[in-house]
């Protein structure tokens, strides 16, 4: 099974949810983990709560610094924000390092569910663009 990193700076949406629904829907292929740069010490609600819409079960997801991932091997690591890119431009251990930003849904403003929606469109976008980046390393 393959292992990819996915980081952004906060560890609290973005990246979060890319771990959610790679270990979900590519379970068996792919094993994933997040980090953030500067971890915000949470993760958002509305992040879990657009992966628990799936079944996702997000008990054990907190949000956590790249440098629990210190000596570590991954196949991939994917940087999902600019300024994760920059303030992680390459990864000191093995392992193809990609950019794919993404829209951050903790900017989102409006009702409860318009902020929702933000979370669903960047799950959405996940599962369209970073799986097919994932699949094309298999």
């Amino acid at each position: 099974m393959k292992r990819v990193l996915v980081i952004c700076t906060g560890n609290s949406a973005r990246s979060q949810l890319a771990e959610g629904l790679i270990n979900h829907y590519l379970a068996g292929r792919w094993q994933a983990f997040s980090a953030g740069t500067k971890p915000s010490g949470y993760v958002q609600p509305l992040a879990l709560q657009a992966l628990q819409e799936l079944g996702i079960d997000t008990l054990a997801m907190y949000s956590k610094s790249v440098a629990v991932f210190d000596g570590q091997q991954f196949d991939v690591v994917i940087t999902v924000c600019d300024n994760a890119a920059k303030t992680c431009p390459y990864w000191p251990g093995p392992g193809k390092v990609i950019h794919h930003a993404l829209p951050d849904p903790s900017d989102a403003e409006g009702s409860d569910a318009e902020r929702l929606a933000a979370f669903r469109r960047v799950r959405e976008q996940i599962r369209t663009e970073i799986f097919p980046i994932l699949e094309a390393e298999e």
